[in-house]
């Protein structure tokens, strides 16, 4: 079985517990105007061309964004880095774009680091139908699962879906007490909203099983050259990045209705 990744990050500690190699698979069905990896949208590989100048003199350069793996190939350079794993109580994170549009491949790797007892997350939106989602949830250790808006129009409008089927997959997901952790992109006038808190804070209480903790993801413009690179439009040019300091009072209010919340991943 192979898949399309585009990218292997090592020593992570923003996408799950512990150390962390992250592996980023290629596609994704939502279009937020805010993705910090656009590059991954597209589910084939593609090959982008930059320029850049130097004393005068213009250079092009291209690169292929994607690449096809297999599960064997993608163990091996998983396990370059389990002892750091093991020892931090970290693992495995399959991130995207969105893994579950490569649900087959995404099993086989999961089902391969569980025979050799290395934990394991699921980055995810959880738009996909509950026949792809339960067999995932059979095998990893952690979802980590974004929760971009509640209000099904706002979340049509800024991400292209509706999230009826992703709050149908955390309720599913709850039910059968599969550790989850929630993540909530923080974008300004969008997601950091009082109202937006308000209903987040009571859909998760109202699930049938507490989350393992939520996640509160400010806002950062850092993907600002990669949406020049690929030649995409950025709504988010102009908005600075946030700081920690002005989710204070959001954490304060999620702690206050029982949970355990970080700032950042």
């Amino acid at each position: 079985m192979k898949g399309i990744i585009f990218d292997i990050k090592r020593f992570a500690v923003h996408d799950g517990p512990g150390i962390r190699t992250t592996v980023f698979f290629k596609g994704c069905p939502l279009r937020c105007l805010w993705c910090h990896n656009p590059e991954s949208i597209d589910p084939n590989p593609v090959c982008v061309r930059t320029t850049a100048l130097l004393n005068g003199h213009e250079f092009t350069d291209e690169k292929m964004v994607g690449y096809e793996i297999s599960v064997d190939e993608l163990f091996i350079e998983l396990q370059k880095e389990q002892v750091f794993m093991d020892e931090s109580g970290g693992g495995v994170t399959f991130s995207g774009g969105e893994p579950l549009l490569q649900n087959r491949f995404l099993e086989e790797a999961l089902q391969q680091c569980k025979n050799h007892e290395m934990r394991t997350a699921v980055d995810t939106t959880l738009f996909a139908p509950w026949k792809v989602v339960e067999p995932v949830a059979r095998l990893a250790d952690l979802f980590l699962v974004d929760l971009k808006h509640m209000n099904a129009r706002v979340h049509q409008e800024f991400t292209g879906v509706s999230n009826r089927l992703i709050l149908e997959n955390i309720r599913k997901l709850s039910a059968l007490n599969v550790p989850v952790r929630i993540r909530i992109p923080m974008i300004p006038e969008i997601s950091n909203t009082t109202e937006n808190i308000a209903q987040c804070i009571d859909f998760l209480k109202a699930l049938p099983h507490p989350v393992e903790a939520v996640d509160l993801l400010p806002f950062h413009n850092t993907a600002k050259e990669k949406y020049k690179r690929f030649h995409l439009d950025n709504h988010f040019v102009d908005s600075p990045s946030m700081q920690k300091e002005e989710l204070f009072d959001i954490r304060n209010q999620f702690e206050k209705a029982g949970f355990e919340v970080k700032i950042g991943g």
